[in-house]
């Protein structure tokens, strides 16, 4: 479903820009939810540390005005702005991933050093190396997709580049963000010409190293086997999880009501961030989880019918933006889903669109005017132009 903006530029000029309403709306309602929850789950937290109930929420409200600018910002800058510019902001990317690990830089939260503070906000730049991974892979692979079939070599390439940042987020830790920066990265390589033997190889060798990573940490360890039996140890390792499972049984079917949760009130930890969804279970209960799962299946639809249409376009580099994207955004949501309903180990990955946190919401935000271009430009009226600025 697109809805067509018409926009006057000069006399008799005329454009019109093709908006995927579905999309749109879906993001615009799931950032709505995050602005309520964030002000529903945060205020006793806010108002013990801060002696200020509605500290989150204002600073949640400046990251929500932020992330919409940002949004208009990618929707309107062309597709080839980023893919020309792809090698640069990957290196950035790589910089800052270095600058956030020196001490005295980078700020170092819960143990993890993974955000730099910018005029009194944090920037968390594993969101941003994500997005210059997958726009990176995207314009490589978009250039050089006939030739992987003949030569391992060509997927040897990125993958040496991929192992930079994928170094640099353990080095942090933000084994999470790995995780799901890998998978992304194999999603995307599976839609390029490579021989199912050498990709099957490379499942089966990430896989591996990914296992060995988590047997490395004692915690990681930890946190897979407390996720089988939370209430062995509910007071130590299980405490986070054993609260979250407390808040969705209290929510029962219909939920206890907006602000009425019990949960918030300093018995769980990180309500407002990486356990908000448990927080959004209890105020609204099993319909309200629904709900809430259906904006993200609309969300992920959309994302993957374009990226169908792009392919039918032979559109290469959008089909692998909106694969990468709608990657990015499906496995965080399902990571963090699993985690707070205690299907998952413990991962300090936040909710996209609901959770606290300026980094992850102006990123998820940015992106999501990115795919918005690429679907305008999948538009019948405007492929043509498009491909005329190829040289098809």
């Amino acid at each position: 479903m697109n809805m067509t903006l018409p926009l006057n530029f000069s006399g008799s000029e005329r454009s019109s820009w093709r908006i995927d309403s579905l999309l749109l709306l879906a993001v615009l309602a799931l950032v709505s939810v995050g602005l309520t929850m964030v002000a529903s789950a945060s205020f006793s937290y806010a108002e013990h540390n801060f002696n200020n109930e509605f500290y989150f929420v204002k600073r949640h409200a400046i990251y929500v005005f932020i992330a919409l600018a940002g949004m208009c910002v990618t929707f309107f800058t062309p597709p080839s702005i980023w893919s020309q510019y792809s090698r640069l902001w990957m290196l950035l990317a790589i910089i800052l991933l270095v600058v956030v690990l020196i001490p005295g830089i980078g700020r170092e939260v819960n143990g993890s050093r993974r955000w730099l503070s910018i005029a009194g906000l944090t920037l968390q730049v594993s969101e941003l190396a994500k997005v210059a991974t997958v726009v990176f892979m995207a314009s490589y692979f978009a250039k050089s997709r006939e030739g992987f079939g003949d030569d391992w070599r060509h997927w040897a390439k990125p993958l040496g580049v991929l192992i930079v940042p994928l170094v640099l987020l353990l080095m942090e830790p933000d084994f999470g963000s790995l995780v799901v920066l890998s998978c992304t990265f194999m999603a995307m390589l599976f839609l390029t010409r490579i021989k199912l033997s050498h990709y099957l190889g490379l499942v089966l060798v990430g896989a591996s190293i990914l296992v060995l990573f988590a047997k490395a940490a004692p915690y990681r360890m930890a946190r897979l086997t407390t996720f089988l039996d939370p209430w062995s140890d509910k007071f130590d390792s299980g405490y986070q999880l054993t609260q979250s499972l407390i808040a969705f049984g209290r929510g029962e079917w219909f939920g206890v009501g907006l602000g009425q949760s019990v949960q918030k009130m300093l018995y769980l930890p990180e309500a407002h961030t990486d356990f908000v969804f448990a927080i959004f279970a209890e105020e609204f209960g099993y319909i309200g989880v629904l709900c809430l799962l259906a904006l993200y299946a609309v969300l992920v639809w959309r994302i993957f019918s374009l990226s169908k249409i792009a392919v039918s376009q032979e559109y290469w580099y959008g089909v692998f933006v909106l694969i990468g994207f709608g990657c990015l955004i499906s496995g965080q949501t399902m990571i963090n889903l699993g985690v707070n309903a205690g299907f998952l180990p413990t991962k300090g990955l936040t909710l996209p669109f609901v959770s606290y946190g300026g980094s992850s919401l102006i990123v998820t935000c940015a992106m999501v005017g990115m795919m918005l271009r690429i679907g305008h430009e999948l538009h019948p009226d405007t492929q043509v132009v498009r491909r005329v600025r190829r040289g098809r």
